[in-house]
């Protein structure tokens, strides 16, 4: 036989060699190979040889193929697959309602859901909201405007827990009217400013809520997309918070009452709820409030003014609101876009033709009229309820429309006795001596007056015009008014904080570089000294003049210490101490004190002498700091509020100690010098220690007396200002009371004397800290420590308060403009020449009116453009 014949089947057995034939065998569903094929054979020699720990082994590596292996598919089941169940992983299973994790599937795709189960998860979803909706707004109430519409009255308390008035929501007629009585004028200025799609949507817009999450996602000016429906139903809320709850709510109603009301129905149920400002609710007390007249006879520009206080009434009186962003000249200026704004909408949406919007235009911004107080805020009530107000506002969580719509009991810290000493002493000097039957001058004279307990910061009393019915503006807070030479103590606690700085170094140098300044240093006191910086050169302006500052009179002090320049009201040592130290740390001084950052001016050298304006409130608080050795505490007029005997705000007590003690002793040991035999004489209170200085600022436009006791600090202004004028300025009170000039030391001191007398009556004497020596006899420039240098003593033994009986003369190498600044005019720094000259004015080379910075004596150049300053608790008005 020959040698190539082929060989017998090799027998064929379990072990290894059967495994590895079976991993060999092509997966379920694949082509099987040819019968002939080694494949075809090997798996026949499989299905006949092979035992059951082989098929246990392969099911173990993942099936046919071994590990990672293709699986065989489980045999069908029902008809045609011999009624067996699914398998997985060989084994039957049982059919699960939810096939998760699924069943069949290995590795990641175990996990991924089928698109069977992800239809079935969203239909479900979509069922639940349906329905969680369906049973919401089953729920929920649909609001009714005569509901909206109530308020309720602000109780006031007395600092002793007596009532002092009820006032607040509830002023004004809160008529519910229909929509036939609202002119279609108005309601076109509502809907095209508010909601253009008003007439279509169902209530809400969510293309609206979209594009205001998108403006904001990009940082753009924040938006609400509410519609008017949402609007409507908000203001049934005495809560504005904004949380998911309320919001939630709000999407509900306003789907059920777009879905069951009348267009009509909500529109006017918004107009007569919405707030308006002014305590207005509803349009009708709006029309009253602003334009004193019905409704129904708003014109069509009266209607897009109003439609535009809708956006932010606080932000859109004429007259302004609370906060340094809300005064009159901002809120007339947004309130005359936004109402051109309106009609031109008004074209584009299609509810006005073109020409009756230029005509409208043509006409001019409707000006409102001036606010109205309730009758029953008459005299100081309504300046002390609107400072209260302001502080509510400002300091709590309170919005202004809620605090209108009433419901609060509201504690104050008012002393009425102390208040109504406050009021009698000023109508007393007025009455005496403001006559202007008989005097043109006499006429506009205001004053303005607040008092600050030190160490608590309670402002016990104001005094903010003669009646707040009749004189809106709160002469107590904010008026623009510079307080001149009372701002001098600040520059020698910055001199004695800090010290003067080395001439031979840099222009930053550390307190440890310094020299602290005593009291008794000496500085040259004449008249028309060439001002210069801390090293010895030169001053030179912006136009590159020199800067030579005026004493009170043209008067020559010689050299003179510190104390005797505040004693005697000296400009020339105290406007280089602040070259020496510099203004920003003089700046850094007031500010710890308690003066606000907004009502100060810009730091030129002048800015030493007072051509800041802080208020009377601020001022009596700063000093009330020196009252305290050094502690300081912001004013404040509002102990807590309530609301259903729940507390909604309760102050919350904070001191810092702005100063070293001995600091602040020391300059209240400079400031008694002045009672006792300078300046502020008539400010003496007999036994009992008082501290204060006088202040009177270029063009004898204002006049101030500051001062304090252990126990109070007052401030008292005065000033002349037209509030009918079309511009607003402060005007000259020469010839005041018959008087050539008024200065701290008239009328002001006597009013402060006359109330701190009352005020203080039945209180212990209480003395001072005594101060400790602080800081070195140093000398400014001109000022020498040789013996024929001799610090001068003021020739008058008993010094009079005021000036020479006729204003300066000097002669001026340019004719002073006659140009007064502008009441609330920030920019404008009132004579930043000179602001804080005592009976003085400023000159500048030669006797020149050039003054640092550019500012000139009579018209002072705006400084760096800066925020308008608010009133102590938020509006300039307070």
């Amino acid at each position: 036989m020959s040698e190539h014949r082929r060989k017998p089947p090799q027998p064929q057995g379990g072990g290894r060699a059967a495994t590895r034939r079976a991993a060999q065998q092509p997966a379920p569903g694949r082509r099987a190979a040819p019968p002939n094929s080694a494949a075809g054979h090997s798996r026949g020699e499989e299905t006949r040889h092979g035992s059951r720990a082989d098929a246990r082994r392969t099911t173990q590596r993942g099936g046919p193929g071994g590990p990672g292996g293709p699986r065989r598919r489980p045999p069908a089941t029902g008809p045609g697959g011999g009624g067996r169940g699914r398998r997985d992983n060989g084994r039957p299973v049982a059919k699960r309602f939810i096939d998760y994790p699924r069943a069949g599937k290995t590795g990641v795709r175990r996990w991924i859901p089928s698109w069977k189960l992800v239809a079935g998860l969203c239909v479900s979803f979509v069922g639940l909201i349906i329905g969680t909706v369906g049973v919401a707004l089953a729920v929920v109430q649909v609001p009714s405007a005569q509901k909206a519409s109530v308020v309720q009255k602000n109780v006031y308390y007395w600092a002793d827990g007596k009532q002092m008035v009820v006032a607040g929501g509830g002023n004004l007629n809160r008529q519910i009217v229909q929509i036939s009585q609202i002119p279609t004028s108005m309601q076109n200025a509502v809907i095209s400013a508010e909601n253009a799609s008003f007439e279509k949507d169902w209530g809400v817009d969510p293309m609206g809520i979209a594009r205001a999450v998108v403006k904001m996602a990009q940082g753009g000016e924040t938006q609400s997309g509410s519609t008017i429906t949402q609007q409507f139903v908000k203001n049934t809320y005495l809560s504005q918070e904004q949380t998911l709850k309320r919001k939630a709510t709000e999407l509900l109603i306003s789907i059920k009452v777009g879905a069951t009301q009348e267009k009509s129905d909500i529109l006017a149920g918004y107009l007569n709820t919405a707030y308006y400002g002014r305590g207005a609710y509803g349009i009708q007390a709006a029309a009253r409030a602003y334009f004193d007249t019905d409704c129904a006879q708003l014109s069509p520009s009266q209607g897009a003014f109003l439609a535009a206080t809708l956006n932010g009434p606080n932000l859109y009186d004429p007259y302004g609101g609370q906060g340094p962003a809300a005064t009159p000249e901002k809120n007339l200026k947004r309130a005359s876009d936004r109402w051109k704004w309106t009609l031109d909408r008004e074209v584009q949406v299609g509810r006005m033709d073109a020409g009756e919007r230029d005509k409208w235009v043509q006409q001019g911004f409707p000006m409102p009229q001036k606010p109205k107080p309730a009758t029953n805020r008459a005299g100081q009530i309504g300046y002390l309820t609107d400072l209260a107000d302001n502080y509510i506002v400002a300091h709590s969580k309170i919005s202004k429309a809620e605090l209108d719509k009433g419901g609060y009991q509201i504690h104050t810290t008012f002393d009425r006795d102390k208040v109504d000493a406050l009021a009698k002493s000023v109508e007393e000097v007025r009455k005496a001596n403001i006559k202007p039957q008989v005097r043109d001058v006499d006429q506009f004279v205001q004053f303005g007056g607040a008092s600050v307990e030190p160490k608590t910061g309670k402002i016990t009393a104001i005094y903010g015009g003669e009646n707040a019915l009749e004189h809106f503006t709160n002469n107590a807070d904010y008026t623009g008014v510079q307080v001149g030479s009372t701002f001098k103590p600040f520059v020698l606690a910055a001199a004695m904080s800090h010290g003067k700085r080395n001439p031979s170094l840099g222009e930053r140098q550390t307190d440890r570089d310094r020299t602290l300044v005593s009291p008794e240093s000496v500085y040259n006191g004449n008249n028309k000294l060439t001002l210069r910086k801390f090293n010895g050169t030169v001053w030179h302006d912006q136009d590159g003049k020199e800067w030579h500052q005026k004493n009170d009179g043209d008067e020559d002090k010689g050299l003179i210490t510190l104390r005797t320049a505040m004693q005697y009201s000296v400009n020339t040592p105290y406007i280089q101490l602040g070259m020496d130290v510099g203004t920003d740390l003089v700046q850094d001084a007031a500010l710890k004190a308690g003066l606000d950052k907004d009502q100060l001016a810009s730091l030129t050298p002048t800015f030493s002498l007072g051509t800041s304006a802080p208020s009377a409130i601020r001022l009596a608080g700063a000093y009330a700091t020196f009252a305290a050795s050094g502690k300081q505490a912001d004013p404040y007029s509002v102990e807590k509020v309530e609301k259903d005997g729940t507390p909604a705000y309760v102050h919350e007590a904070k001191t810092a100690q702005a100063f070293d003690a001995n600091v602040a002793n020391n300059v209240t040991d400079v400031l008694k010098t002045v009672v006792q035999a300078g300046t502020g004489t008539s400010a003496q209170l007999g036994d009992r220690p008082v501290a204060g200085k006088t202040g009177t600022t270029d063009g004898n436009r204002s006049a101030w007396f500051a001062g304090y006791t252990p126990q109070l600090s007052t401030a008292i202004g005065m000033y002349r200002v037209d509030p009918n004028a079309k511009k607003q300025e402060f005007l000259s009170m020469r010839g005041v009371g018959g008087k050539a000039t008024i200065h701290g030391a008239s009328f002001p001191a006597e009013i402060w004397a006359d109330y701190m007398g009352k005020a203080l009556k039945g209180q212990p004497v209480l003395q001072f800290d005594p101060p400790q020596p602080i800081g070195e006899k140093v000398y400014g420039d001109g000022a020498s420590p040789s013996p024929s240098a001799s610090p001068s003593v003021a020739p008058s033994a008993s010094p009079s308060p005021s000036a020479s009986a006729s204003p300066s003369k000097s002669p001026s190498s340019s004719p002073s403009p006659s140009r007064s600044c502008g009441f609330f005019d920030p920019k404008c720094k009132h004579g930043g020449g000179n602001g804080g000259t005592d009976q003085g004015t400023t000159g500048g080379p030669g006797g020149g009116t050039s003054g640092p910075g550019g500012d000139t004596g009579e018209t002072p150049t705006p400084g760096p453009t800066r925020r308008q300053p608010g009133g102590l608790f938020g509006g300039p008005n307070g």
